[in-house]
């Protein structure tokens, strides 16, 4: 009886030594499983905001080569407006000209 007793005991303790090995095991694989869905999730996370990100730089390249474009534009314009300005400066200087001489002839012929 006293040898019954024993071998139950050691078939009793081997079963919980197996059912904790694969209590563990089982733990195991499915924080494996979470880890994996986890870094996954993470994942994509990083990937959507990269592609944010590309968007982002797309759209200032963008921008980037509207301002150019514009500047361009305004520099053309200024130029224009330059050689406008030298052209009237022109006329009024030769407009003045042309009234200091009369006035200077007017003058003259009152003495």
């Amino acid at each position: 009886m006293c040898l019954m007793t024993v071998e139950v005991a050691l078939v009793i303790s081997v079963l919980s030594v197996g059912f904790g090995i694969w209590s563990g095991l089982s733990n195991v694989k499915r924080n494996e499983k979470n880890d994996t869905k986890a870094d996954a999730s993470q994942l994509t996370t990083v990937i959507v905001k990269l592609e944010n990100i590309g968007n982002g730089i797309t759209e200032i390249k963008s921008e980037m080569t509207n301002v150019k474009e514009e500047q361009k534009e305004s520099r053309e314009r200024i130029i224009k407006v330059e050689e406008s300005a030298k052209q009237a400066h022109k006329r009024l200087d030769s407009i003045d000209k042309y009234f200091n001489r009369g006035l200077a002839g007017y003058s003259e012929k009152e003495e």
